[in-house]
């Protein structure tokens, strides 16, 4: 594989969309500093999937480990969790393990090839146990956690805290975080709820996030002014190892940058799905609400249909990202069942909504001027899309971590509004997600201040990661002193194996 020369870089995320894109993000903003080799880990078939999503000029290169998904009980060139049941989902976490070997070896074959080892490995949460292999190599290791901040502390916390669930209890206090405000019983995932922390997947995640707060640093995807004060908790775990915030690494950052723009992107912004860019031509700026769960998210049947009769009450304009509700594969046809009788006509007629099934070019439709809101999941690389473009956010966390990115979201940034948590949610009523709607994008008081802190997120995030003319953003800085920290390691154990 064609290298640049200089130090190398070895960055290795889960096999997960939600995950790979912000790490491959992240090796596009430290590609844009030209002194470094940058390898890319991941399965065959993942590698196969990104490489189409970046320049062809790039100087990343990507390094294979073969991994057969059947060996673990999971379908045939099962890579990634695209289209896997939580089941799966959590069989996929545990196979990730075996990936140790052939890691180790690939991190011994660069070693080889350019005569000294890596510089540092970056790893995925999922990955701790990469911990323990940088150690042995004797290679400056850290973990880049793609979540917010305040969302990431808390699920740390959880995982480290799953006996306190067994009970009834409406409201927890986590004993490991106590500056947290007290965690309601609707922002725990059941998969946190319906354990004794016995099971396989549990021990996992437990062993995994012990692991990684033994890495040399963490790194995450955030902005030190956004989320400063719960970024504490992390460094309250690492026993005084550095945390830096690099933030945002995200897509739409960096397509920003004409000149960085990836060939796939520019391409899909230019010709794909017209029909929902005309739509948008078509509807006045700031007045489209755009709707979509993530690419793995799904409510209840009922759900879905009390969504589209607010969609309709609300008398806005609307893009719906439509998939098959919870209980239901993700492959499976729209049925005419789940939405109320009539209810495509209608929009189509009034030229309020379109539907969109299964997948949407997102970055098409939040960079759109027409775009004034958007109903999400609260996934961390969603709200970073968003808020890239001064977008503001209606919530509806459904797991993990998206509950605390919610809250934060609306509590402390005040860009967005909750309207449900969970598929757990009792039946919400349409007239509540009507006014919500009404709330964030009408001219209301709170709309106006809601949309007026979302553009200073904005240009907060977007002032992070300017590296010109003299100013360096808060997380180049960060970067700055990461790679200085890792250069100094090496120097250091280098002179003390002369000193022998």
């Amino acid at each position: 594989m064609a290298r640049r020369g200089g130090e190398t870089v070895v960055i290795f995320p889960f096999m997960a969309q939600g995950h790979q894109n912000p790490f491959l993000a992240l090796a596009r903003l430290i590609e844009q500093r030209k002194v470094y080799t940058i390898i890319f880990v991941s399965t065959p078939l993942n590698i196969q999937k990104l490489k189409s999503s970046i320049p062809s000029d790039t100087s990343i290169t990507f390094a294979e480990l073969q991994f057969c998904s059947t060996d673990y009980g999971l379908p045939p060139d099962t890579e990634n969790t695209d289209t896997l049941t939580l089941e799966l989902i959590a069989r996929l976490l545990e196979a990730s393990e075996s990936l140790q070997a052939p890691f180790k070896q690939l991190l011994l074959d660069i070693t080889k090839q350019d005569g000294r080892a890596p510089l540092c490995i970056i790893a995925d949460m999922f990955f701790g146990w990469t911990v323990d292999v940088a150690n042995e190599l004797g290679i400056f290791h850290s973990v880049f956690i793609a979540g917010s901040g305040y969302g990431m502390s808390f699920y740390f916390s959880l995982t480290f805290n799953m006996s306190q669930f067994r009970n009834d209890a409406e409201e927890f206090i986590l004993t490991d975080f106590p500056e947290a405000p007290p965690v309601h019983r609707s922002q725990v995932s059941n998969d946190f709820l319906g354990t004794d922390g016995t099971e396989p997947w549990c021990l996992f995640r437990l062993r995994q996030f012990y692991l990684c707060l033994q890495s040399d640093c963490i790194l995450l995807n955030t902005i030190e002014g956004l989320e400063k004060s719960r970024i504490a908790y992390f460094r309250s775990k690492t026993g005084g190892r550095p945390v830096w915030s690099i933030g945002p690494a995200c897509t739409s950052v960096l397509e920003k940058n004409e000149d960085y723009k990836s060939e796939g992107t520019r391409k899909l912004m230019n010709v794909s799905s017209n029909n929902y860019l005309e739509w948008l031509n078509r509807h006045p700026p700031g007045s489209v609400l755009y709707v979509c769960f993530g690419s793995q998210g799904s409510i209840l049947p009922s759900q879905m249909m009390e969504l589209a009769m607010g969609l309709e009450a609300s008398n806005k304009a609307f893009i719906w990202v439509v998939r098959p509700p919870f209980g239901f594969s993700v492959t499976d046809k729209i049925r005419r069942e789940w939405l109320p009788e009539g209810f495509e006509d209608r929009i189509r007629d009034k030229g309020q909504g379109l539907l969109v099934y299964r997948w949407a070019q997102q970055l098409e439709i939040l960079s759109h001027a027409s775009t004034g809101a958007f109903m999400s999941h609260c996934g961390w690389n969603s709200v970073l899309e968003s808020l890239s473009y001064g977008v503001p956010i209606i919530g509806w966390p459904l797991f993990g971590d998206q509950f605390f990115n919610s809250q934060m979201l609306e509590k402390e940034a005040g860009v967005c509004v909750e309207i449900a948590r969970g598929i757990n949610s009792n039946i919400i009523g349409y007239k509540r997600i009507a006014e919500a709607i009404s709330t964030v994008m009408g001219k209301t008081e709170k709309g106006e201040e809601i949309r007026r802190k979302a553009c200073e997120v904005q240009e907060m995030m977007q002032e992070a990661i300017t590296d010109c003319n003299g100013f360096k953003g808060s997380s180049v800085k960060a970067l700055d002193e990461f790679f200085n920290s890792a250069i100094s390691t090496r120097n250091s154990k280098s002179s003390a194996m002369k000193r022998m």
